[in-house]
């Protein structure tokens, strides 16, 4: 794929919707400066919280940033511990990952759990030990991210260099993986907190396409209007075409996003803006969109002459502003069996993991 990039008039229009510049060993203020588009700025977990909100608010021209516990991380976050109080680390994990004949696990195979406070699932407090219900708030642009389900991760026996792939690559994974329901139990926490906020929400989802389908139903049904309020990017998924287009049809506040890499875990800052024109200039190929070479400020009245960072960019003002018009819908009697199988699905995959704690 060529590398050649489009003129600064066209490039400053385009917005990479999703990256970890803070994985990055450092960050510089020219390189900073230098990026010719907007970046969409992911915080995971507790440690990178307060990193993306001092990028956010050193370079508020460059970078919208998002908050969130990405589902590599819900293991850290207790929902049991009385609000206030530090859970215990060996009955925490041993109530995640070992039955209770199995011996608690050792301090060498445990990852660290930060100071938790209770986070019921309707509701995330303001105490909250992840941080982003202050962040939000100091940040109105924010996005809720990066959040998510992934059935497919497991925990690393040490926390390791996340700076980059091949720091990630090399850290040994335990035979345990956050139980599903745990997962979803953090998630539907915070998807709370981005329509109490109405925010817009970075969302992963890997190897889970029933589940993200009945997700978004439910959480049409509990939140109604104020849900579709908000939009939800859906990045980087192993949803099939057929799951999507079901997605699209359901869910008039769903957005997709691809990358062609893990594109922000590079120190090479610079070096993601070629990747992101990758990506662009793959999703003009694949839709027979043309390419600008220069910009006018006047868009073209027939839309169909539209090039494809102007039709990106307007997706974006939709995601960003939000009001999604939905109409109610009834189902067909294959989609009614679609989304009961779905949600069969969870309830069989809750009951194989004993989380009885959990209420949905």
């Amino acid at each position: 794929m060529s590398h050649l990039l489009p003129p600064p008039e066209v490039l400053v229009h385009v917005v990479d919707v999703h990256c970890h510049p803070t994985d990055a060993p450092s960050i510089t203020e020219s390189t900073i400066e230098s990026l010719p588009c907007t970046l969409c700025a992911m915080a995971t977990q507790e440690g990178d919280q307060s990193k993306v909100a001092t990028l956010a608010r050193t370079h508020p021209d460059r970078i919208v940033p998002a908050f969130g516990y990405h589902p590599w991380w819900a293991h850290r976050i207790s929902l049991n511990a009385p609000s206030g109080t530090t859970p215990d680390h060996t009955a925490h994990y041993r109530a995640l990952f070992l039955p209770d004949s199995s011996p608690p696990p050792s301090a060498s195979s445990r990852p660290p759990l930060p100071s938790a406070a209770h986070a019921p699932t309707a509701h995330i407090p303001r105490g909250h030990p992840c941080g982003h219900p202050r962040a939000l708030e100091r940040f109105p642009s924010a996005m809720l991210g990066e959040v998510g389900i992934d059935r497919a991760a497991r925990i690393p026996f040490k926390d390791g260099d996340a700076s980059s792939e091949e720091g990630n690559r090399a850290r040994a994974l335990s035979p345990f993986s956050t139980p599903f329901a745990h997962q979803l139990a953090v998630l539907e926490a915070q998807l709370a907190l981005a329509v109490e906020m109405r925010r817009n929400v970075s969302l992963h989802s890997v190897k889970a396409p029933a589940q993200t389908l009945a997700l978004f139903d439910r959480m049409a049904a509990t939140h109604g209007t104020a849900w579709v309020a908000i939009s939800i990017d859906v990045h980087s998924c192993t949803l099939s075409p057929e799951v999507w287009r079901d997605i699209e049809k359901r869910c008039p506040n769903a957005f997709l996003s691809f990358s062609t890499a893990i594109n922000g875990r590079s120190p090479n800052h610079l070096a993601l803006i070629p990747r992101t024109w990758d990506m662009v200039r793959i999703v003009a190929e694949t839709r027979g969109w043309p390419i600008e070479d220069t910009w006018d400020n006047l868009p073209p009245s027939d839309e169909a002459q539209w090039g494809v960072v102007r039709r990106l960019e307007m997706n974006w003002c939709a995601f960003v502003k939000g009001g999604h018009a939905t109409t109610a819908k009834k189902f067909t009697a294959r989609e009614r069996r679609r989304r009961d199988y779905s949600l069969d699905l969870i309830e069989s995959d809750m009951e194989d993991e004993g989380e009885s704690y959990v209420s949905i």
